[in-house]
């Protein structure tokens, strides 16, 4: 108990009181060793000996991870496979669609903050299985609705947000505290390789098993037996490794974490945190927009062309568009996440900046590609093809980069939390909105034009070209990021090394001389 008193709170290094005290080794004016300024990555022998796990026991808990991952995008963008299918079931227009990712998104957000909290603090392994298997019981209920209960069906996706909140929020942190430097971007690269691979997978699984079952209903009912497995996966297979370990010097009391407040006060203060999830919602809100109606619109572009028959009541749509979405959308993900993940790696020994940059790159380049695949759309569906191949794999490039971003300017036990704040950020003002809002701009649009099938497809390409301006913005965020970057970086890593202090409440402290300083430690701390 006198050690987790005697423990030094961690600082927000914001704070004009806080700061590193001077005469410490490895800081500026010190008279320390600077060359300790840089903590030493451990090797392989030394990760193990941190984490207690071997490398290939690390590698297989990242496998494992992955496939969850991958299993969670798969099962999100199935329904976006069969969405002209249950437009029909359900006999709805292009707002209640989109109001079926929003719904699902909005729970989602609003669970991620509680997994947040509960992952910087408990065992994170039972948190992601209890998660999961809820969430694969409420995917299967939902494929049994009636055509009269759409409400039901609205029910059922916000229900599933529970299991996403429940990994996506903690899993990037156990990735974190398996890995550090090269080895942890490499990783966290693999691991998002996971999201533009299975939403592709999803829109693919969707169009064939409807096509080979002749009904959408089986479409949602692939997910939840590969969700038993994951639980399996996640009991057997993974560990938890300590918060923060491979981070600090062995000799180092453990971190503690502070409470939720302290940590939103902190994460707050914290602009490279806060400007690169405003860049990742635009790309939340870019993505989200074009997972649910790119295969509609897609679907109308080759109506209006003459090259497929209208989606009429009562027949079976043509699942062409997101059979190859998806293989576009696998594609461009893979070569994205990895270009952007190598390119950065390339970069930063020469700019430390390279990070933000390369994601404002990747964003600012997609919004033209974005915007020219929708005014080509009416001329040649091969051009919009090739455009949207191009955006989603600039649009890519950011979805490692801006995790790895977040691990590194936050210290290990307010990651969970950062995580998942980012994602309610990225989905309040992003996907959770953007379907929604794009959908209920075409039904606008509609009224005022004579019912028509060119009609169906002018009004969603007019409100879909929303996402390229969206994008642009975006790229701006990023662009502030790098002036804030290396910063924000640094002071996290002093936090991590024991170099800068925190204080708490008022009420909890008070002031001691420490090498010559004053400083705020717990009362706790001088009672012992």
């Amino acid at each position: 108990m006198a050690g987790s008193d005697t423990a030094p709170f961690l600082s927000q290094a914001d704070d004009p009181d806080d700061g590193p005290v001077p005469g410490t080794p490895g800081l500026p004016g010190s008279t320390g060793n600077p060359k300790s300024e840089e903590p030493k990555v451990p090797d392989q022998e030394g990760l193990q000996r941190i984490t207690g796990l071997s490398p290939g026991r690390s590698a297989l808990i990242v496998a494992v991870l992955c496939y969850i991952n991958l299993l969670n995008y798969m099962d999100r963008f199935t329904v976006a496979g069969v969405l002209p299918d249950i437009e029909q079931f359900f006999n709805i227009g292009d707002s209640s669609s989109g109001l079926i990712q929003t719904v699902f998104i909005s729970s989602y957000m609003v669970l991620a903050p509680v997994f947040g909290y509960l992952g910087d603090r408990y065992n994170r392994k039972y948190l992601m299985c209890g998660g999961i298997a809820f969430w694969s019981l409420v995917t299967l209920g939902s494929s049994f609705i009636p055509g009269e209960h759409f409400w039901l069906l609205l029910l059922t996706r916000g229900l599933v947000g529970v299991g996403e909140a429940s990994y996506s929020t903690i899993a990037p942190t156990l990735i974190a505290d398996l890995f550090v430097a090269d080895q942890r971007s490499r990783m966290l690269s693999i691991f998002y390789f996971a999201i533009p691979v299975g939403s592709g997978l999803g829109y693919i699984a969707g169009s064939k098993v409807k096509d080979m079952a002749g009904d959408w209903h089986w479409a949602l009912r692939v997910t939840p037996g590969l969700g038993v497995v994951a639980v399996l996966l996640l009991f057997l297979v993974v560990r938890e490794p300590p918060r923060g370990a491979v981070e600090r010097h062995s000799d180092l009391p453990p971190l503690n974490p502070t409470s939720w407040w302290a940590d939103l006060r902190a994460l707050a203060r914290n602009p490279s945190f806060i400007l690169s999830s405003l860049g990742f919602t635009a790309v939340a809100f870019v993505t989200g927009s074009l997972a649910l109606w790119a295969p509609a619109f897609l679907l109308r572009s080759r109506v209006v062309l003459g090259e497929t028959p209208p989606c009429l009541p009562g027949d079976s749509c043509s699942s062409s568009d997101s059979l190859i979405f998806g293989l576009i959308t696998c594609l461009t993900g893979v070569l994205g996440v990895g270009l952007g993940v190598e390119i950065s790696r390339r970069l930063r020994h020469s700019n430390p900046r390279a990070d933000p940059l390369v994601c404002a790159t990747g964003l600012l380049g997609s919004a033209p590609f974005l915007f020219l695949s929708l005014a080509c759309a009416r001329g040649s569906i091969v051009a919009t093809y090739i455009f949207i191949f191009i955006g989603e794999t600039l649009l890519s490039m950011n979805w490692a980069i801006v995790a790895d971003i977040l691990l590194y300017v936050v210290i290990p036990t307010r990651r969970s939390t950062a995580e998942a704040f980012q994602i309610v950020l990225s989905h309040l003002l992003g996907d959770a909105g953007s379907p929604y809002l794009i959908g209920l701009i075409s039904d606008r649009l509609r009224r005022n034009w004579p019912p028509s099938f060119l009609s169906e497809f002018r009004a969603l390409q007019f409100s879909l070209m929303l996402c390229a301006f969206v994008g642009a913005l975006g790229g701006a965020a990023f662009l502030g990021t790098a002036i804030f970057i290396e910063g924000d970086r640094r002071r996290a890593q002093l936090h991590v090394q024991g170099l800068l202090h925190e204080a708490g409440s008022a009420d909890d402290r008070i002031v001691v001389p420490q090498r010559g300083r004053s400083t705020r430690v717990p009362v706790a701390s001088v009672l012992i």
